[in-house]
């Protein structure tokens, strides 16, 4: 391997320790001012290039398992946020539930509030069950973790028994925050944050045996603080938070093979 290889092969070991399953585009991100500092000319298909020589490629993981029930009496609301584009923070929240499978094949289940212009985290709440109670706290703790104003807030997501219960509608009127929903259980409809459950999962949460508490945690700050976004033109989703204005989308101009885990 040449001694310029070698160094951008170790930078790419370096962010992995950290980001054990980043995709190559936002590592090219990462590593550009070092690649200059040093005098190294290596384009992005170039690194593409080096981490495929050295099995360093990751792949998307096939994902199924049902959340959402949506077979209950309570009430259901209208999609506000069906053509809308959020161009500030805490326009909008969506929320979402995935699964985590551990190392005795149970389950544990990860309840979510994230910001739908900056893809930030807000909330969070690991829990052995699928009750409520849990996305309640989720939404709780969304609340307390917002420095910002949350006036006209908008929260969306499906039509499942935790968000349409009555705990959890109550929460949502006595902060003033718009209730939204999605209408045919199409995953589309809800795709922020369906895809930020799959970074979660497939590039943090899937590495360990038993997650725990604080590794649930340090993933999360990990992904926020540290992990650049090509759907906010590359910024964290913290400092994505924290400015206004339209994001440049990068990902629509960098599309590769699908088995690619870089989007």
């Amino acid at each position: 391997m040449l001694i310029e290889s070698h160094i951008v092969y170790q930078m790419v070991l370096n962010i992995r320790k950290d980001h054990p399953r980043m995709g190559t585009r936002k590592i090219y991100h990462m590593i550009k001012p070092d690649l200059q500092r040093f005098d190294i000319k290596m384009g992005r298909d170039a690194l593409f290039d080096l981490i495929a020589e050295n099995n360093l490629k990751v792949t998307k993981r096939k994902r199924r398992y049902v959340t959402t029930n949506s077979n209950h009496v309570f009430k259901r609301y209208p999609n506000l946020i069906k053509d809308l584009e959020p161009d500030r923070p805490n326009q909008i929240w969506v929320s979402d539930i995935t699964y985590i499978r551990t190392s005795h094949q149970e389950f544990l289940y990860l309840f979510l509030i994230t910001d739908a212009y900056s893809k930030k985290v807000m909330g969070y709440q690991l829990a052995r069950s699928l009750d409520g109670i849990h996305a309640v706290k989720a939404l709780q703790d969304a609340i307390k973790n917002c420095c910002q104003s949350i006036s006209g807030l908008i929260h969306h997501s499906d039509r499942g028994i935790q968000y349409c219960s009555k705990e959890y509608i109550k929460v949502l009127n006595t902060h003033q925050i718009e209730i939204s929903m999605t209408q045919n259980g199409d995953p589309l409809e809800n795709a922020i944050a369906e895809r930020v459950n799959g970074i979660l999962k497939d590039e943090y949460l899937n590495q360990y045996h038993s997650l725990t508490a604080i590794q649930l945690k340090k993933s999360i700050e990990l992904y926020n603080e540290k992990r650049p976004h090509l759907s906010c033109d590359m910024l964290t989703p913290q400092r994505a938070h924290s400015t206004t204005g339209t994001l440049k989308r990068r990902w629509k101009n960098y599309y590769r093979k699908p088995i690619n885990l870089d989007v």
